[in-house]
């Protein structure tokens, strides 16, 4: 019993250490080739202010998972790259609600708002669950 838990064990190990956990970084592209098409639609008096600090906050998120990926100590990109995730759930929000402009339409639609979203925390549950890997590993030391 204890040689099939120590194998799952490793299994997961390899699974979180290997190429497998940078599944957050195909999720975060995905995410950017989704939400991209949906920030031309914004009205222009936000298509270069609100769209752009989405679009940059998505690109940072890529950016600190190619370095997340390259790093040894994990621990600190992790938590940027989770405080960016809250940072653009908190856009995203801004962008979905309609009392932003009172006599406007919001610059996302609902159904686009939710859809994004839950790429949104798709990514940051598995973010969350590597930090709970790495920080049990660092506790095994």
């Amino acid at each position: 019993m204890e040689e099939l838990q120590e194998a799952k064990g490793v299994q997961e190990g390899k699974k979180q250490n290997g190429n497998d956990i940078f599944q957050i970084k195909e999720k975060i592209y995905e995410m950017i080739m989704y939400g991209n098409p949906k920030l031309k639609d914004f009205p222009k008096t936000e298509r270069y202010v609100l769209a752009g600090d989405i679009r940059k906050t998505m690109y940072t998120m890529l950016e600190m998972a190619v370095r997340l990926e390259k790093k040894y100590y994990k621990k600190t990109t992790l938590q940027d790259l989770d405080i960016e995730v809250d940072v653009l759930r908190n856009l995203l929000r801004l962008a979905k609600d309609p009392d932003l402009y009172q006599k406007q339409k919001p610059c996302l639609d609902f159904h686009s708002w939710e859809v994004w979203i839950r790429k949104v925390d798709e990514i940051g549950r598995m973010i969350g669950g590597y930090m709970a890997w790495v920080n049990s590993r660092e506790k095994q030391k």
